[in-house]
């Protein structure tokens, strides 16, 4: 058996296995993104789950599953942090627009949101709009500014803003 199929079947049933303890109410995301024992919303754990592991289809499909199925009994910070997340996966796979569009729903609900703040400050990064991405950091950085990734994404900024550029003119 090759190694990728050993991964994907190891993979695979530790996913069962989280998704066991999901169903069961015994494993949900808290506020500072952090798994914890607890109730809560599934398919919103298990999407954030597969999104922080790189699963970014599955953690969409998961995520948007469960803003409808929960959106009765969800609170504005819990729908916003969903929001934040899908931002963050969007951004991931290249599709910019989509993380922004993410990212302005969440602020819409929560406008105290460092990670949305964040996450589209990194979709304007990677569109090249420095000046956007700067005033999010800022509004990151003032909210949480102790996150490495704020530092991380600053770092990046300031790269790609301060890269060296020549200018040749023709002297003849």
């Amino acid at each position: 058996m090759s190694d990728f199929r050993i991964f994907k079947k190891m993979t695979t049933k530790w996913l069962l296995v989280f998704l066991f303890f999901l169903s069961k109410g015994l494993y949900s995301q808290s506020d500072n993104n952090s798994y914890v024992i607890g109730a809560g919303n599934a398919f919103l754990s298990a999407g954030s789950f597969a999104i922080s592991i790189g699963q970014y289809d599955e953690g969409i499909r998961l995520t948007e599953l469960g803003l409808v199925e929960g959106s009765m009994n969800m609170t504005d910070r819990d729908r916003a942090a969903a929001l934040s997340n899908l931002c963050a996966a969007y951004a991931a796979k290249g599709d910019s627009r989509g993380a922004i569009e993410k990212c302005d729903e969440s602020l819409e609900l929560v406008d105290n949101n460092w990670r949305a703040y964040l996450n589209r400050a990194y979709a304007y990064f990677t569109l090249n709009q420095l000046s956007d991405s700067r005033l999010d950091l800022d509004a990151a950085s003032s909210l949480n500014p102790n996150a490495r990734q704020v530092l991380q994404l600053r770092g990046m900024i300031n790269e790609q803003a301060y890269r060296p550029r020549v200018i040749m003119e023709d002297h003849q």
